[in-house]
């Protein structure tokens, strides 16, 4: 069953056109990229998540990134 996003469709591709952008301009490795994005998702989950929440939380966000890893 497809999960259904609250968030438009647009706006979250706007917003990662948006991240995209910025890191090439700032000509961002895949390797630089990713430590950003999980600093971005850690700063993300502290400061807006009740701490007796957030190791729920990280582990369903690394549960949802390992199942939308695609393996060509």
């Amino acid at each position: 069953m497809p999960i259904i996003s609250k968030y438009p469709n647009k706006k979250v591709e706007q917003i990662i056109e948006d991240v995209f952008d910025v890191l090439e301009k700032h000509d961002a490795s895949a390797e630089l990229a990713l430590m950003i994005m999980g600093n971005i998702a850690t700063n993300i989950i502290n400061a807006d998540v009740p701490a007796s929440q957030r190791k729920a939380i990280a582990e369903k966000f690394a549960q949802a990134l390992q199942t939308s890893i695609k393996e060509d």
